[in-house]
């Protein structure tokens, strides 16, 4: 066993706090990362303070994980000491269901083992997530991650990246197709650069005339404001990507998606979200959701994005400043990702 420095919670009113747990030591299929740099999620503050139920303490959060191999077990292949490798939402899975065999590792029918705030598959041990000094984990569930990188605009891409990257991927995105980005956040400005990477034409939906100047920037071909949204936005698109988490009108989304057409969720607004029959069935149009991709899809994005130099915008901070990022992202004030760096710890 290691002894891991962390940040973590004890409740779901307390702030995060220095905290030390054990590791184990490398397996014969394992490998060590020792964390360089690690992303702060949305999700880590739905977790942090249960909003969603479900949330198991102490917890250390972070699923966007970044850094370099520095033991590996006798039988791994894929990784040597001295490389840089990744670690999603996820650590392991039961890998024998249909769904594990289909490579969506994030459905599996018997248990995912999450990156923090679940167990392992032996449904005992804790799992702990990326605000700690090293993890340990299974080579088929780690990342090659391109050198020569900014690992600190890498590390969002392993949730935010292959969040947008999968519905993108699913529903065919190419040359020619008319795509919105609904919301402007961490999840948004990446689906932005992955669709215009992908060769689509790009329009960010957004309730802040403020992200106007940002989306041209980040690669959108156009910008709508939504509380003045048109006629010209009626049957516009092939597809919309639903990212935002707060209330909204869904169903007006849903009159800017085109006949047959779809709009993908991948926001989690904390309450549910009324959806009008009229709004699918007067257009023969699709609603769909979406969360992560499995661990060959998202190895997919990772090499995508090395080839097309995509990476996440960033703050980068101290651990110790976790707490007031917090708080800022719950005002939208960042642009667009926190990144946690990790030699700070």
């Amino acid at each position: 066993m290691s002894e891991a420095k962390a940040y973590a919670v004890q409740s779901a009113t307390s702030p995060l706090a220095p905290f030390k747990f054990t590791r184990r030591e490398p397996g014969e299929n394992d490998i060590r990362i020792d964390i360089t740099h690690c992303g702060i999620c949305h999700t880590d503050i739905h977790q942090t303070r249960n909003e969603w139920g479900f949330s198991t303490y102490p917890m250390v959060p972070g699923h966007e994980i970044v850094g370099r191999v520095s033991a590996v077990g006798k039988k791994v292949k894929k990784f040597k000491a001295g490389d840089i490798a990744g670690v999603g939402c996820m650590v392991d899975s039961c890998r024998k269901c249909a769904t594990c065999k289909k490579g969506l590792e994030q459905h599996c029918e018997v248990h995912t083992s999450f990156t923090y705030s679940n167990t392992e598959q032996d449904g005992v041990t804790p799992t702990h997530g990326g605000y700690s000094s090293h993890i340990v984990v299974d080579e088929s569930f780690a990342l090659k991650v391109a050198p020569d990188q900014p690992l600190e605009r890498v590390a969002p891409l392993l949730c935010a990246g292959i969040t947008m990257y999968s519905p993108l991927k699913r529903w065919k995105v190419g040359s020619g197709d008319r795509v919105g980005i609904l919301g402007l956040g961490g999840l948004g400005h990446a689906g932005v650069k992955l669709a215009a990477a992908m060769g689509a034409e790009v329009t960010v939906l957004s309730g802040s005339k403020s992200k106007q100047a940002d989306a041209k920037r980040l690669g959108a071909h156009d910008f709508a404001l939504t509380s003045e949204a048109g006629p010209a936005l009626l049957g516009r698109f092939d597809l919309i990507i639903d990212t935002v988490s707060a209330d909204h009108d869904v169903n007006a989304a849903l009159g800017w998606v085109k006949t047959g057409g779809t709009m993908v969720i991948v926001g989690a607004p904390p309450k549910p979200v009324p959806v009008n029959a009229f709004s699918l069935i007067g257009g023969r149009k699709n609603l769909s959701g979406s969360v992560i991709g499995g661990i060959a899809e998202t190895q997919e994005m990772l090499d995508f994005c090395a080839k097309h130099k995509v990476l996440a915008d960033v703050e980068v901070i101290a651990m110790k400043d976790v707490n007031a990022a917090y708080e800022r992202m719950l005002k939208s004030d960042v642009r667009y990702r926190f990144t946690i760096d990790m030699k700070t710890l």
